[in-house]
């Protein structure tokens, strides 16, 4: 009556020794270290390493260990003053002053678990800023850019516009904030001023003689620029989900800036690389009437810009951009079929297709170029021959590597920023602020555990110190079902964990109660047991499932930390109840459950 089959106690057991190997990981702590990867995809130089360690030396910091992996050179250092330190000295070597950026120099804080541990996955939980820290970006768009970007768009249209209608004029130029069209005559300027009123309500038109003035309405202005802050917070929030970042904050700060929050993020460097890009492409026509350039010094002819192709070659192609990245709705990385080199296969919406269409039709057998526009760079990563009309899907080639293609796709699938950005701040939060609340939160679990097993050993016995060590492992079970789970830990996440505690303990003294209950009507010892733990289920099953519909509509509804804290409530209700019925019951079977006659029970009455 009082035993478990011994399948289920190998089962309790099993799961005791994987949440205990897998809680293991967090004790090992972690370590400041300065991360340096090649900007991009570029893969890092063999003989950075030695150049690093050769600096470094020279003034007096030795890094504690040091790994090379795919995601670049980390170094370890024994205390944040060292880490700063060295990360001023090899951001200075790597990147001197003045010459373009070459490789990414982040901080960084490295897990320092075994590597037995690693290998079969066990990982230590990310913890969030509150308790550990992690990185912190400050940004600042670039809201004229915004502007520009908008204006140039507006002229492609207006152009495409009057070419449509068969509409002459004379030339379209740029003035600051303003776009002006010169016509032949009063008559052409009066239709193209009825045709440009009915399609663009969100400018001002002013005609000059023979010319349309054209300028957004201050309205207009402060809306593109409160878009392009919110665009970008959508792309960020999409790239930083793609990079796998935990309970990550991006938010708005004042009217052009935006705040970014990673806590627990291993790989800072690449985070920097991924939010920093803006990645945007924009499609041009090759300019067929003049010959392509000599060198990259040469002026460009007027309407023209020079840029240069993956093969070093320059080429001026057409000012007018015929494409841009806002109209990609899907990004994926794959392979050539013929030639099995990496290629990026986008989708474009309605608008894209329609244009594309129409600008191929137009221009068979002539070369279009896909530029990737990243701050302060243009590049042509191909120029080809339009050979047919082209639709809504087409493919990039002309990458070097297939995570490139990976990366690329990435940010053209999480969505072009509306305007370059600036970091004006970064830091990684150091565990000061972290290691106190860390040290306040152990010193009150400890203390409090410690109350608890006082109190119910003293209060029901034996039972009591069964009800202490099922608790242990329900604390330990959840703490490494968040670590297998990669879970980032922060202040709320931690009230989870005592308000399942608390939910875990009064489940056995429920139990414990009920065992007294069943004794004082004269039940047997055995039959006490057995009927205490059948009888104690339904109230545990229906206080916990009430609890746990509350924690689900806190994720539901909630946001950031609150999801945190019902992420951790939740998973607290399934270990709670997995320990308070089976592992305590499995306790108390083997303690009473192989006696042929049982005198009494030691549960204090």
């Amino acid at each position: 009556m009082n035993r478990f089959p011994l399948w289920k106690n190998l089962l309790i057991l099993a799961v005791v020794v994987l949440a205990a190997l897998y809680t293991l990981p967090n004790f090992f702590g972690q370590s400041p270290a300065v991360q340096i990867s090649a900007l991009g995809s570029n893969p890092l130089d063999v003989g950075v390493e030695p150049q690093i360690e050769k600096a470094l030396a020279a003034e007096g910091l030795t890094p504690t260990r040091s790994t090379l992996d795919a995601a670049g050179l980390r170094l370890r250092f024994a205390d944040p003053d060292s880490q700063l330190k060295a990360r001023d000295v090899i951001d200075h070597v790597l990147n001197p002053p003045g010459e373009p950026l070459h490789d990414v120099v982040a901080l960084n804080l490295v897990a320092n678990s075994p590597a037995w541990l690693t290998d079969i996955g066990a990982l230590p939980m990310y913890l969030g800023l509150d308790l550990s820290g992690g990185v912190h970006f400050l940004l600042q768009v670039d809201q004229q850019a915004a502007i520009d970007k908008r204006l140039d768009g507006d002229a492609s249209e207006i152009r495409a516009e009057l070419q449509e209608k068969q509409i002459y004029y004379d030339g379209l130029s740029r003035t600051g904030d303003q776009l002006r069209v010169r016509f032949h005559d009063a008559a052409t300027q009066g239709s193209a001023q009825q045709l440009l009123e009915a399609s663009h309500h969100d400018m001002t038109l002013k005609a000059e003689g023979a010319d349309l003035v054209l300028g957004l309405k201050p309205e207009t202005v402060t809306a593109i620029q409160d878009q392009a802050v919110k665009q970008n917070i959508l792309a960020l929030r999409n790239r930083v989900n793609e990079l796998g970042a935990k309970e990550p904050i991006i938010q708005q700060q004042g009217p052009d800036r935006i705040i970014v929050e990673l806590p627990g993020v291993q790989d800072t460097a690449k985070a920097k690389d991924i939010i920093g890009r803006t990645a945007t492409l924009e499609i041009h026509l090759v300019d067929e009437d003049h010959s392509g350039p000599a060198s990259l010094t040469e002026l460009p002819p007027p309407g023209d810009i020079l840029v240069q192709e993956r093969q070093g070659r320059p080429v001026f192609v057409h000012k007018t951009v015929v494409l841009s990245g806002d109209v990609i709705t899907d990004a994926g990385a794959g392979f050539d079929s013929q030639t099995n080199r990496p290629t990026v296969n986008i989708s474009m919406d309605a608008k894209g297709a329609r244009v594309i269409r129409q600008v191929s039709r137009e221009n068979l057998k002539k070369r279009m170029a896909i530029l990737l526009i990243e701050k302060n760079k243009t590049e042509a990563i191909s120029v080809a021959t339009i050979q047919d009309e082209l639709g809504a899907r087409f493919q990039i080639t002309g990458l070097q590597s297939p995570k490139e293609a990976s990366d690329l796709a990435l940010l053209l699938r999480a969505g072009a920023l509306a305007a370059p950005m600036d970091f004006l701040e970064e830091r990684t939060v150091g565990p000061s602020l972290g290691a106190e609340n860390i040290a306040r939160g152990f010193h009150s679990t400890w203390i409090g555990f410690a109350a608890i097993t006082l109190f119910m050993t003293g209060y029901y016995l034996l039972f009591g110190f069964v009800s202490v060590v099922a608790l242990a492992v329900n604390v330990l079970m959840l703490v490494g079902l968040l670590s297998l789970m990669q879970a980032t830990l922060t202040l709320p996440g931690m009230a989870g964990i005592a308000l399942t505690v608390g939910l875990a303990l009064d489940a056995n003294v429920l139990i414990n109660e009920r065992i007294r209950e069943e004794l004082r009507n004269g039940n047997s010892p055995g039959a006490a047991i057995h009927a205490g733990y059948d009888r104690a289920f339904g109230t545990i099953l229906d206080s916990n499932v009430t609890t746990g519909i509350a924690g689900l509509a806190l994720f539901a509804f909630g946001s950031g930390p609150v999801k945190g804290f019902a992420v951790v409530l939740v998973l607290g209700i399934l270990t709670s109840m997995f320990s308070a019925v089976l592992v305590s019951r499995a306790l108390v079977n083997l303690i009473y459950g192989r006696r042929r006659k049982i005198e009494r029970l030691s549960i204090g009455m």
